[in-house]
């Protein structure tokens, strides 16, 4: 019996050094997704200001490709639902590409789910085409501030 008592001490023990390698792993995989996540973590919203930078820059090339075609780019009021769906009002438009300017039919919104502005003539120059960033709203600092056109 004291062989057999002995050998149930021996597994008890092991099994408890598991444990204990287990909790170590665990603390260690804590301490470095600690370390890991905010750089990840901010990766997210850079990503998203670098597609609203180039989502203004195909408005941009579409607002460019209907001023050729028209000879005007769409005014404020017709904004840019002019590039996907003829204007019934304002300037006529002779030579407007069937099917619109834009590849989908509708105006993509930008990656915070926002309108883009739209200003024709613009302050900064034939046209103005903005996001206000994360926060939706004029001004703001990092992926809060507004994201231009003339920028």
């Amino acid at each position: 019996m004291r062989v057999k008592a002995g050998r149930d001490m021996m597994r008890s023990s092991r099994s408890g050094m598991t444990l204990i390698e287990l909790m170590v792993v665990l603390v260690i995989l804590g301490l470095l997704a600690a370390l890991v996540y905010p750089k990840v973590a901010g990766q997210g919203q850079k990503a998203r200001v670098d597609a609203t930078k180039a989502q203004i820059r195909l408005l941009e090339d579409a607002l460019q490709r209907f001023e050729v075609d028209n000879g005007f780019y769409p005014t404020t009021e017709q904004g840019l639902s002019a590039l996907v769906a003829m204007p019934a009002s304002g300037r006529e438009l002779n030579n407007w590409q069937e099917g619109g300017y834009l590849s989908k039919s509708s105006v993509p919104k930008d990656p915070w789910g926002n309108d883009f502005r739209y200003v024709s003539p613009g302050a900064n120059g034939s046209i103005d085409i903005s996001s206000y960033g994360a926060d939706g709203l004029p001004g703001g600092d990092g992926t809060s501030a507004d994201i231009n056109n003339w920028e």
